[in-house]
């Protein structure tokens, strides 16, 4: 599966943060693993919570197309 960045940290390598949008349209994204407090829903197989900087989530969606095409 080929992914188009949208938006990245800039840490010097490619294991960076990041937003990408994959082929079918949907958005993956690359983060720290959070780990799940003890209390937390759990989280299904083939899952995981990430966590990505406030800017990067930001600069990705100004990134999208609006939905009306502009």
């Amino acid at each position: 599966m080929e992914l188009v960045p949208l938006a990245q940290t800039s840490c010097g390598s490619s294991t960076c943060p990041g937003v990408f949008e994959a082929p079918d349209g949907s958005v993956v994204v690359q983060g720290y693993v959070v780990p799940a407090p003890r209390t937390a829903d759990e989280v299904p197989d083939g899952e995981a919570r990430v966590q990505i900087p406030r800017d990067l989530l930001i600069r990705a969606a100004r990134s999208l197309p609006d939905w009306d095409g502009r």
